[in-house]
């Protein structure tokens, strides 16, 4: 049964940092490319950043381009989100999501396959 859960997520004030967590399980992660995506209240949800099955390719969204960082430890069966100069609008609940994939990766939540539950990011001083 493919799983993943996240971790790492909480209230921060602006321009502070967090690191978000990805551990999964139930499938062969090399296998995989991995995205993070949001959802905002009111908003629909967006796709944040994503990476490869390898690790050789990352994706962002402008809205994170610089600020947010994505990395992987398939020995360990990990993904990561670094998340720094967070601002207000960062604020929603934030997913990792697997797509079976060998090459590239897309931050298109429709080519997704596994979906965790989420992890609430807050950013208020």
């Amino acid at each position: 049964q493919p799983l993943l859960v996240e971790s790492g997520g909480g209230l921060v004030q602006p321009g502070g940092s967090l690191r978000l967590s990805c551990a999964t399980s139930g499938f062969t992660l090399d296998d995989f490319a991995i995205g993070w995506f949001r959802q905002a209240p009111g908003k629909g949800r967006q796709g944040i950043a994503c990476i490869s099955a390898r690790g050789d390719m990352t994706n962002y969204a402008d809205s994170v381009k610089g600020r947010f960082t994505i990395s992987r430890d398939n020995a360990k069966n990990m993904v990561y989100l670094q998340m720094n100069s967070l601002k207000p609008e960062d604020t929603a609940v934030y997913s990792c999501a697997a797509e079976a994939a060998s090459e590239a990766c897309v931050r298109v939540d429709t080519m997704y396959d596994y979906w965790g539950q989420g992890t609430q990011v807050t950013v208020s001083s």
